[in-house]
């Protein structure tokens, strides 16, 4: 499998998955939502507002690496966003345009764009002074995809410890494209 086929789709899908949890959220809670962007799963934990922008960053830091390109300022101020969004949590309507964005630049790739040599050397330095040395598909399957799971399944928990009814179903939405007719549960 091609990595541009792996981590392209998925992101696309499962941001968007996250918009609608956002959106589920308004609408179950209306203005009340906005308060959900600093809760927390615990005190030593990043708020949902930190969690959609790391997503997001995910996918914007992949598409770079893989394409062997410097990161551009949007990444540094999403980073920038979500380590101050204890403070500063911003709005849905905030959180919502930066899963759009991010979306849209996914939408403009063209469909081999990450698809150079797989085993292209990345170094990955954390801001700890880590590194890690990857090849690009190690790199797509053992770091991106797994963070940026973390981060979505942090943001769908900590939507649930809230009280949005949130399930199966809305955690994959985009597999019934894939249901056969007349299968659907009658009861």
């Amino acid at each position: 499998m091609k990595l541009t086929s792996l981590v392209v789709p998925t992101f696309k899908q499962m941001l968007n998955t996250m918009s609608g949890w956002l959106d589920k959220a308004q609408g179950a809670l209306g203005g009340e939502a906005e308060r959900l962007l600093s809760v927390r799963l615990a005190p030593d934990m990043f708020p949902l507002s930190t969690q959609v922008r790391f997503a997001c960053v995910q996918a914007w830091e992949a598409v770079c690496r893989l394409q062997g390109e410097d990161f551009p300022a949007s990444i540094n101020t999403l980073l920038d966003e979500g380590r101050n969004a204890g403070e500063h949590p911003g709005i849905i309507a905030d959180a919502q345009a930066r899963i759009s964005e991010t979306v849209a630049m996914l939408d403009s790739l063209a469909p081999d764009a990450l698809d150079g040599d797989p085993e292209r050397p990345i170094a990955h330095a954390l801001p700890t002074g880590m590194i890690f040395d990857l090849t690009a598909e190690q790199y797509a399957r053992d770091w991106t995809l797994p963070q940026f799971y973390f981060h979505l399944m942090t943001a769908y928990a900590i939507l649930r410890s809230q009280g949005v009814d949130l399930g199966k179903a809305d955690y994959v939405p985009h597999m019934f494209a894939y249901l056969r007719p007349g299968t659907w549960p009658t009861t």
